[in-house]
């Protein structure tokens, strides 16, 4: 019996099951007195505990960094470090900041020149109706 139960999870379904979030901490820092950071002290006491029940395998730490504007760090699994300023923004700004941080890669920002990239270039080129015999109507 638990040989077919594993088998069941174990099923493969076009990597469906095997999704693994990039982003493994993330950093609050602010400050007590400065203003720059009255949304992120909002954010801290309203908004986070909420956002962080909801993404256990995140770890959140919360430092405050006085006479400093608030940041939050994240660092992802491949080793690097996205650090966003949120100065003088409202706390629901500052969770969509978050959750943009959660859902990045860590992969630096790069031009993409090519609206599909391929380790192996076609052989053929590009497919267009107008080469070759043509169609009949």
């Amino acid at each position: 019996m638990t040989v077919r139960a594993l088998q069941k999870i174990s099923v493969a379904r076009n990597g469906v099951g095997a999704f693994i979030l990039q982003c493994k901490k993330m950093d609050f820092h602010y400050c007590d007195w400065a203003g720059s950071s009255k949304g992120m002290n909002g954010f801290i006491k309203s908004l986070l505990p909420k956002f962080a029940a909801a993404h256990p395998q995140i770890e959140f730490t919360v430092s405050p960094r006085p006479a400093k504007h608030p940041v939050i760090i994240a660092h992802y699994i491949n080793g690097r470090e996205k650090a966003v300023c949120v100065r003088n923004m409202e706390p629901f700004e500052i969770l969509k900041k978050a959750e943009l941080l959660r859902d990045a890669s860590g992969e630096k920002l790069r031009r993409v020149t090519k609206p599909v990239s391929s380790i192996n270039e076609s052989v053929r080129g590009i497919w267009s109706p107008y080469h070759g015999e043509g169609m009949r109507v």
